[in-house]
C-alpha cells in the first residue's frame, strides 16, 4: 500500500511539473562575461542574415570565407566610422576588401528590397556578435 501511494505521489509531481506554463525565453547571447538578452531588432537581424539576406553564404563570424569575416567587417566599420547601411545601399564606397566589390555587389539587388529597418537590423546583428 506504501509503494502505491509513492507511486501515485510521484505520478502527481510529474504531471503537476509538465503542465505547468513556461514561457518561452528570449535567446540570450555572451558578450565577453556578461549574459544579455537579445531584442526583437537583434533576432530579426540575424533571420535576415542567415536567410532571405543569404549573407551568411560568403560571411563567416570570425573567418574569411568568399568575403571577409563580419567580425573584420565590423572592425574597420567601427574604426573609420564607416556607414554598413549605406554601403548595403550601394550609397556608400566599400571600405572592406574593395577589390572584391564586383562579388558583392551581385548580391545587391537581393538586398534593394530590404527596408532600411531591416538593413539596420542586420547592422545590428553583425555588431553584436562581434562585441568583445
Amino acid at each position: 500500500m506504501k509503494n502505491l501511494f509513492l507511486i501515485l505521489l510521484s505520478a502527481a509531481f510529474l504531471i503537476a511539473s509538465c503542465n505547468s506554463e513556461k514561457k518561452p525565453e528570449k535567446e540570450k547571447i555572451v558578450i565577453g562575461s556578461k549574459k544579455k538578452t537579445t531584442s526583437p531588432e537583434y533576432e530579426l537581424g540575424k533571420e535576415l542574415f542567415k536567410g532571405k539576406g543569404n549573407c551568411y553564404s560568403c560571411h563567416r563570424m570570425d573567418k574569411k570565407s568568399v568575403g571577409p569575416s563580419v567580425a573584420e567587417i565590423m572592425k574597420i566599420y567601427k574604426e573609420q566610422n564607416g556607414d554598413i547601411v549605406g554601403f548595403l545601399r550601394q550609397k556608400k564606397d566599400p571600405i572592406v576588401d574593395p577589390e572584391n566589390y564586383a562579388v558583392m555587389k551581385t548580391n545587391f539587388a537581393r538586398l534593394e528590397k530590404f527596408t532600411d529597418e531591416e538593413l539596420k537590423a542586420i547592422a545590428l546583428y553583425m555588431n553584436e556578435v562581434t562585441v568583445k
